[in-house]
Order: C-alpha cells, then structure tokens, then sequence
C-alpha cells in the first residue's frame, strides 16, 4: 500500500511494532488508516467491474458493533464471558467469575483461535483496537476518534461488543489497528 500514489499523505512500508506472518498490522494513525481506504479505493476505480464491490472505509462505530455481535445480545459474540482460549487480551484480570487466563504479551495471527463468528470475522475481541468512524458516519467534530474491540493488552472488560475508548487521531499505538468494510452495490 505504501507504494501506492499517496492520496493525503505518505505511508510506512510496514509500520508494525510486531512483525510475522498473519499478524495485525498496528501502530497506524487514524488519518494513516484513512489513506491507506483512500488508496485502496483509487486503484478498484481503475479496475474492472467485475464485481459489486464499490467502496471500501473504516466502519461506522454502529457497523462495527452490528459485525461484533453478529446478531449475539450478550457482552461477547462467544457469549457471557470470554477467556483467552477464545481471544487475545490480558487474561490476568478476571472477568466475572473465570479463571485467570494468559497474557501473551503480544498480538498473534489473525484467526489462530479458529472460530469466526457468525458473520464469518475473526478476532472482533482482543488482538488490536480498531478505528472507527464516528457514530453513524457524521463527520468527526474535533481530534478525537473512536476505537473499538479491545487489545492484546486490554483487560477482558474491555474487549466487549460494546466497549468504546477514544484516542487523538494522530495516536500511534502497537495497540491500534483497522478493518475496513466493502460497500457494495
């Protein structure tokens, strides 16, 4: 992506505090996490239409919590509780009454714990933050932006489906990292 034609700003080639195959990129700035949309974007408009996707950007904060869920009420898609069998986060602070788990001290490949949920999206809980746009799509009103899903470093508490933090923009953390969404149509 770093090669490709900057849109609003320059890009690191790979920006990661943690490095190997399969891991989160993190360490990305929300405005980095913008461009990198705004290039992807660039070159499907140069594509042919061979498929329906349209237009790729970071979720909404609506969007993300809706593909967190995966139509689930409780606090995680994998139900009640979560533990680090399940996720990647701090697992040496309890969450209600489970046992005290792992802390890895790291991120780890996306998918190693094998199970999605029902929307087919791995590791909505834990292994790195994720930026957001606002709310439902308005525009940002300062320099604060929305991350969500919790860390490799966040108590459990903090991994669940309606968990929010917010950061500056300009944050640069080996906590933060992005999905993006395809609009289609």
């Amino acid at each position: 992506m770093a090669l490709m034609p900057a849109v609003n700003r320059e890009l690191e080639t790979d920006p990661a505090h943690f490095t190997g195959e399969d891991l989160p990129v993190e360490q990305v700035t929300w405005p980095e996490a913008m461009e990198f949309c705004d290039r992807l974007n660039n070159w499907l408009s140069t594509q042919p239409l061979s498929t329906n996707l349209r237009h790729l950007r970071l979720p909404t904060e609506a969007e993300w919590e809706y593909a967190c869920r995966a139509k689930t009420t409780t606090p995680f898609h994998t139900g009640q509780t979560l533990t680090t069998d399940l996720a990647n986060y701090n697992g040496t602070q309890p969450y209600r009454q489970e046992p005290v788990g792992k802390f890895r001290g790291m991120t780890l490949p996306v998918g190693i714990f094998g199970k999605a949920n029902d929307f087919g999206l791995y590791d909505m809980h834990g292994n790195v933050l994720e930026w957001c746009l606002p709310g439902h799509g308005e525009p940002p009103q300062d320099d604060w932006r929305v991350v969500r899903g919790g860390s490799w470093q966040s108590p459990p508490q903090d991994c669940r489906s309606a968990y929010r933090a917010g950061f500056k923009a300009d944050t640069r953390s080996n906590q933060i990292g992005f999905r993006i969404v395809a609009e289609v149509g």
